[in-house]
């Protein structure tokens, strides 16, 4: 992506060579074999902490780096030049599960738990979905009674990104009565007596994603882990929904961006009817029709990242932005493996691995259909 908008300072941009730089040396020439193994190293969390990665966004006194939200961007988009969102989804997967312990856990449970996470010590996860239901979210049904000094948990919850890794689980819950009025948040390790896991392996995309479902019998952790106000934990939830669409939507247009590079390259490359594959109308078209919707997402991710640095809450927008950016991906995922045709069928290319990513980033973060819903609601129509 060209840097242009005035959002973006020097400072910015030696970020993005930095950050470049490192995941074309740490990541890009290993990313296949990871994503065939189905994993990638754990060690690979301390030394995205060491570049500046984990920390982005998270204050100073936890370990973090102060930075606003075009640092976020370059983050996303940076690390999608490696073609893999299995990768981006579980090396971040503490951009969803840290920032409800940051904005609702005591001093003490901060002190205890952010260092470690943003040093790649300690991995953390967000557990909201469960095997019943995915968006309603306010009619969860995994429980949590309180019982002395501790909250007792019981349920399930599944497609939880770095579920079998994770030290710490973001955990949402049902501690009154029935919708959004009875939902709280509580931070679990997973150590914790009744905790256990298994992993979702057999997955369309996100292959090297550690992906689990969870299960909490009698899982008893202390009543201190509470995050924020009990039966307030839906606000904090859907708080942590926009800064999610908006670290989602960068890396899906940074996915949408390496489908055009990837094309780009192959077409000058590839020899048809006596001449390079680029130099014919239809090609260069789906070009330029990659090109147009990739700057149009890019400029509208731009003006939210702005608008949130202001102070502003724009959640129709943050809601339309994400469908933008998912559908930009789709589209240019589907003509990055036309382009290179048969080509683009095979495991190996980046098109390809990114065209059976496009559906999980439809569905998670909030599905098209409930971003549309919610996007016109907040429009009050």
């Amino acid at each position: 992506m060209n840097i242009s908008h005035p959002g973006y300072t020097e400072a910015h941009t030696l970020y993005r060579d930095t950050l470049r730089r490192w995941v074309a040396d740490e990541i890009s020439p290993f990313v296949d074999n990871w994503d065939e193994a189905g994993t990638f190293p754990r060690e690979l969390y301390s030394r995205a902490a060491e570049i500046g990665l984990l920390g982005l966004g998270f204050p100073t006194e936890y370990g973090g780096i102060e930075a606003d939200r075009f640092f976020i961007i370059i983050g996303a988009q940076e690390l999608a030049r490696a073609g893999a969102g299995g990768l981006s989804a579980s090396l971040l997967s503490h951009t969803i599960g840290a920032p409800p312990i940051l904005k609702g856990g005591s001093d003490a449970i901060k002190r205890a738990v952010l260092p470690d996470i943003l040093m790649g010590r300690k991995i953390s996860a967000l557990a909201i979905t469960e095997p019943g239901g995915g968006s309603d979210v306010a009619n969860l049904r995994t429980t949590a009674v309180r019982d002395g000094d501790d909250y007792v948990l019981n349920g399930s919850k599944t497609f939880i990104t770095s579920g079998m890794r994770a030290d710490y689980v973001t955990v949402a819950v049902r501690t009154g009565g029935p919708g959004r009025a009875g939902v709280s948040l509580i931070l679990v390790p997973t150590d914790a007596p009744g905790f256990s896991r298994t992993p979702l392996d057999r997955k369309m995309g996100w292959w090297c994603s550690d992906t689990a479902t969870l299960y909490f019998d009698d899982c008893r952790v202390p009543a201190a882990n509470l995050l924020g106000v009990e039966n307030e934990g839906f606000r904090l939830i859907m708080d942590n929904f926009n800064s999610e669409r908006l670290w989602l939507a960068a890396g899906c247009n940074g996915f949408a961006q390496v489908c055009l590079d990837e094309a780009i390259t192959y077409a000058r490359e590839r020899q048809t009817f006596g001449t390079a594959l680029i130099n014919h109308q239809a090609i260069r078209h789906k070009l330029a029709d990659m090109a147009q919707r990739i700057r149009a997402t890019q400029a509208y991710l731009e003006q939210i990242a702005w608008q949130l640095d202001q102070g502003d809450n724009p959640i129709a927008d943050v809601c339309l932005l994400k469908n933008q950016a998912t559908q930009t991906m789709e589209f240019c995922a589907r003509e990055g493996v036309q382009i290179f045709g048969g080509a683009g069928y095979l495991r190996g290319a980046k098109v390809e691995r990114i065209y059976r990513e496009v559906r999980v980033n439809a569905i998670g973060g909030g599905a098209e259909e409930i971003m549309r819903d919610l996007a016109v609601r907040q429009m009050g129509l």
